[in-house]
């Protein structure tokens, strides 16, 4: 076994076993902060596909993130209110049903992604940032504008959804769910990156000529990944609704498709565990240092300069050494 490879099982046990500690110390709220740092690295995960291996840095990422989570509470509360979501031209009707909420948040942000990707995947560089942010924003505003479900206020839901065989309610079986999506998730991000369909996006970030000689199209290539890329960001924003039982369009501003990407680059762009390590650390720094100062992105600045000037593989590349990240 590589040392990343260490790293990375250390990794996983250190987010396994901070809750397995809190759930015997009788401390639930500890248990929420690691369900909390899961679902934000299933985030990081499915964004690291576009941005790791394919080099698409996108600012609008969160338009998914929150299309999960909106998905999650209509249907729920729907569900709660016992009102049909749509009853002409065919009855569709809310649900409680936590694998039916999951495949609808992440059909509906594929769908989102396939539209968003095929018109800003046409640019490159800067003008793609822009135009993802673009329509992140575009999202957002309307999100803000739609009193059917809370505008700017955001929506409630009253009682979590339920998981054939599990009280979800329960702190420790609600994590134990999102960890074992993200566990899933990270085993099909490798299965990805080691397929040839991930090497031929690898391939296309690093020399686009070279891959269409053979071929093959990197505008397909990259389209692919980005649908890929917003359905698993989308199940992460239905997971982190259904962890607050509430929805607003914060989930869709700018600033949480910068937190997801400053998860990557903490843990390492392009590491397959990169977001798990970038998320934990995010969140060790959030509970600690923002009971301190409400100032305390500061120290996250700091920390962010370092490991661009003196760590560009992220913590997982300072602490792997001269082992190169999975492409």
């Amino acid at each position: 076994m590589t040392r990343e490879t260490w790293i990375n099982v250390a990794a996983l046990a250190v987010l396994l076993g901070v809750p397995l500690w809190a759930l015997m110390a009788d401390e639930p709220f500890i248990i929420t902060l690691a369900t909390r740092a899961a679902i934000f690295a299933l985030a990081g995960v499915g964004l690291n596909l576009a941005l790791g291996t394919g080099g698409l840095v996108s600012l609008g990422h969160a338009a998914f993130f929150g299309i999960g989570g909106y998905a999650m509470g209509i249907l729920a509360s729907h569900a709660q209110s016992y009102a049909p979501i749509m009853e002409a031209p065919f009855l569709i009707e809310g649900t409680k049903s936590m694998p039916v909420i999951w495949l609808v948040a992440m059909v509906t942000s594929a769908l989102a992604a396939l539209a968003i990707g095929a018109l800003s995947l046409r640019t490159s560089g800067v003008y793609f940032i822009m135009i993802t942010l673009a329509f992140g924003q575009m999202i957002y505003y309307f999100a803000i504008s739609w009193p059917a479900y809370g505008g700017e206020d955001g929506l409630s839901i009253y009682v979590r959804n339920e998981f054939p065989g599990l009280n979800t309610l329960v702190p420790m079986q609600f994590f134990g769910l999102c960890f074992a999506i993200l566990c899933l998730a990270l085993l099909l991000m490798n299965a990805i990156h080691k397929s040839a369909f991930g090497l031929a996006l690898s391939a296309a970030r690093q020399n686009e000529t070279r891959v269409l000689s053979v071929g093959l199209k990197p505008y397909h290539l990259r389209l692919v990944a980005f649908v890929i890329s917003g359905a698993v960001t989308g199940l992460a924003g239905a997971l982190f609704a259904d962890l607050n039982r509430f929805v607003s369009p914060t989930m869709l501003s700018w600033q949480m498709s910068g937190e997801i990407i400053i998860f990557i680059i903490i843990g390492g762009v392009g590491r397959l565990f990169g977001p798990v390590i970038g998320a934990m650390i995010f969140i060790l720094l959030e509970h600690t240092l923002g009971g301190l100062s409400e100032f305390w992105h500061v120290y996250l600045g700091a920390l962010l300069l370092g490991i661009v000037l003196f760590a560009k593989g992220g913590v997982i590349g300072a602490l792997a050494g001269r082992e190169k990240a999975h492409d």
